[in-house]
């Protein structure tokens, strides 16, 4: 057996037969393997590995090239997709192989940092990976947003179909990348695959002449649901203009089901509002996305806290090691070495769940990623003060 990485021309023979059975209706006919075949074109300069028996490709892993904000600074990422093994091959360890290569490659090449949507989180926090807030969705019937259409707001609405706004939409979201602690934005290669589709309606709130909200949606049919996919925003006026747009639809559908930030709350967007607020989270067919760092040193420079820690990451070939952590400056200064001051025991999953802010420190050890005495615990907790990430990507 040996893993190598397929080419682009590769990828109709090799990678669509087990995509097709990994993640579509099965088995997929002729206008199904058709259109999967020429969806390629959007996976062009994924790093794609495969595990080859006899020149047979028995599983295969990919890596979209994307960057991330952790803690306003932006770092490249590796976007872990398409992972899957042909059934008769399964439990004899091919996926860990790849994952192990493919991460080592991604991290040779400069990705600070990778992500993914699980099949089993356990699986992937043996590779050092940590959960990260999932998106919320929230149903609501339009007429109880009745109140805004009587609101004079300042600013204005585009309302246009996502083929002739996209280059607008696309810088928004690149803003949004530098602004928001989480984000992440996929390659342009892979981006364009809205724009191409031209399956979504889009609409931007306006102030000033900047964008400064916007929204994709669809309408199931008359009388039915207004989806809308991620409802950006930057400030309470945005959002105020987005959901008068969806007011206006009151006698056209009867909800509107909407995506939303983890750090929204629906319940205070109007008086008198009925919504449903919710996360769900099952697998393989709904899972939270999940992160990891791939590389401490390239850290240095981020925002901390006031705060300096010895840390030793275990268990892990890529970050494995005695760090120095030293923020006192107000930026990470990250050493390799011992110091003989506060020290925490950590596993890769641990420290990327502290670099994320999605844990506390007590949190890690409750949840067995690591062993943090109290002092340590103490500069930590100061050094990475809680965030919560708004993990924008779908991959």
């Amino acid at each position: 057996m040996e893993i190598r990485r397929i080419c682009p021309e590769e990828r109709a023979t090799t990678s669509v037969p087990l995509q097709a059975y990994g993640f579509y209706p099965s088995p997929a006919n002729d206008r199904e393997l058709e259109k999967l075949s020429k969806d390629q074109t959007y996976h062009q300069d994924n790093v794609t590995l495969v595990i080859e028996e006899c020149g047979i490709a028995l599983a295969e892993a990919s890596a979209i090239p994307m960057h991330q904000n952790i803690r306003n600074s932006i770092y490249p990422m590796a976007g872990v997709a398409g992972v899957v093994t042909q059934p008769l091959a399964r439990r004899s360890g091919h996926v860990r192989a790849l994952l192990i290569e493919l991460l080592g490659q991604m991290r040779e090449a400069g990705h600070v940092v990778s992500a993914l949507y699980p099949f089993r989180p356990s699986f992937y926090q043996r590779f050092g990976y940590v959960g990260m807030p999932k998106a919320r969705t929230v149903t609501f019937p339009p007429a109880d947003l009745a109140s805004l259409l009587r609101t004079e707001l300042t600013g204005g609405i585009t309302w246009e179909r996502i083929v002739s706004g996209y280059e607008a939409y696309r810088h928004f979201t690149q803003r949004l990348l530098a602004q928001r602690h989480g984000f992440a934005l996929l390659p342009d290669y892979r981006s364009i695959q809205l724009r191409d589709a031209d399956e979504r309606w889009l609409v931007t709130a306006h102030e000033n002449g900047e964008v400064v909200g916007a929204v994709t949606y669809r309408i199931l049919r008359h009388g039915g649901d207004l989806v809308a996919d991620d409802l950006l925003i930057t400030s309470p006026l945005a959002r105020a203009l987005l959901l008068q747009f969806f007011a206006r639809h009151v006698d056209q559908v009867a909800r509107v089901v909407a995506t939303v930030a983890p750090d929204e709350m629906p319940e205070l967007w109007a008086t008198d509002f009925s919504a449903t607020t919710e996360a769900r989270i099952a697998f393989p067919e709904s899972s939270a996305p999940m992160a990891r760092v791939l590389s401490l040193d390239a850290l240095t420079g981020m925002l901390t806290g006031r705060a300096r820690v010895a840390v030793e990451i275990v268990d892990d070939p890529f970050i494995g090691g005695h760090y120095v952590l030293d923020g006192m400056a107000g930026m990470l200064k990250v050493t390799r070495g011992r110091l003989s001051a506060p020290t925490a025991t950590l596993t890769s999953a641990g420290v990327s769940a502290l670099v994320y802010g999605v844990l506390d420190p007590e949190d890690v050890v409750v949840r067995g990623l690591g062993d943090v005495p109290r002092d340590a615990g103490d500069q930590l907790r100061s050094m990475f003060p809680r965030l919560l990430p708004h993990f924008f990507a779908s991959f």
